[in-house]
C-alpha cells in the first residue's frame, strides 16, 4: 500500500511540473503550406486595330471578248489605303493568333491597250474595293530581353494568315462607260514586322503581303479577269490585352 502512494505521489508530481515547464515555452502554430492553384491557362486576350498604306500588282489582265488578244500587260501599280480590326489570343509562349477584318481601297492599277480590234484603244484603269477576312498565326521573339516580347521589351513577328477577299471594282476607260462588277476569292498573307510591348498595350509596324487570288468581274458588256494580285503594304498595329 505505501509502495502505491508513494507511486501516485510521483506521478501527480510529474505531471504538475510537465504542465509548468509547458507553461513557460513560447507556441508556435503550425505552417500550413497551400500549393498554388494550376488552372492550366497561360497567355491573355487582345483586340487589335490596324491602318496601313499599299500598292497593288499583278502580271495581266485577260479580256475573253479581246480577241484575238485576250491578255494585256499591266503597265501601272494601284495605289490605297486599308483600315481593319480584329481579335486574338497570346499563348505566352511566343505564339499568337487572332482572326482580322480590312477593308481595302486601291485606286489606278492599269492597262494600255493598242490595236484590238473589239476593245476601245487607251488607257483601262481600276478602282479596288475589297473586304478582306483573315485566319492569322504569328511568332513573335524578343530582341536581346531573353522573352518573347514580355512587357517593357522591343520584338519582332512573323506570321501568315488564309481568309476570303469580297471584291468590288470599277474600271474606267476611252470609249465605253464605267464598267462595274464583283466576285470572291480566296486570299492570303505574309506579314513580318517589329514592335515594342508596354504592357497592356503593344505597338508594331511592319510589311504584309496580301495574295489574292482572283478579281473578276463576269459583266456580260465587257467581261475580264485578273488572276493572282498581290498587295503590298505598310501597316501599324496597336494591341490592347485585356489580362
Amino acid at each position: 500500500m505505501r509502495k502505491f502512494i508513494a507511486t501516485m505521489m510521483v506521478a501527480s508530481a510529474a505531471v504538475v511540473g510537465g504542465q509548468a515547464i509547458a507553461a513557460d515555452l513560447p507556441y508556435y502554430p503550425p505552417i500550413i503550406e497551400i500549393p498554388d492553384v494550376d488552372y492550366g491557362v497561360s497567355g491573355s486576350f487582345y483586340l487589335r486595330g490596324s491602318a496601313g498604306l499599299n500598292l497593288l500588282w499583278a502580271k495581266e489582265v485577260n479580256h475573253p471578248s479581246g480577241i484575238p488578244d485576250t491578255a494585256f500587260a499591266i503597265d501601272g501599280w494601284g495605289y490605297g489605303y486599308s483600315i481593319g480590326a480584329g481579335a486574338g489570343f497570346e499563348t505566352g509562349t511566343g505564339l499568337r493568333f487572332d482572326v482580322t477584318g480590312d477593308y481595302l481601297v486601291n485606286e489606278g492599277l492599269q492597262t494600255t491597250i493598242a490595236g484590238s480590234a473589239n476593245l476601245a484603244n487607251g488607257v483601262h484603269k481600276l478602282s479596288l474595293r475589297s473586304t478582306v477576312l483573315l485566319a492569322n498565326a504569328y511568332y513573335d521573339f524578343g530582341f536581346g530581353n531573353g522573352g518573347y516580347g514580355a512587357a517593357g521589351g522591343a520584338f519582332g513577328y512573323v506570321g501568315a494568315g488564309a481568309g476570303v477577299a469580297f471584291n468590288s471594282m470599277i474600271t474606267t476607260g476611252p470609249g465605253v462607260p464605267d464598267t462595274r462588277g464583283g466576285n470572291t476569292s480566296f486570299a492570303a498573307a505574309g506579314m513580318i514586322g517589329a514592335g515594342y510591348d508596354f504592357g497592356q498595350v503593344v505597338a508594331d509596324i511592319g510589311y504584309r503581303a496580301l495574295y489574292i487570288n482572283s478579281l473578276a468581274n463576269s459583266a456580260p458588256a465587257n467581261p475580264y479577269s485578273i488572276a493572282n494580285a498581290w498587295v503590298h503594304e505598310v501597316r501599324g498595329t496597336v494591341r490592347y490585352r485585356f489580362n
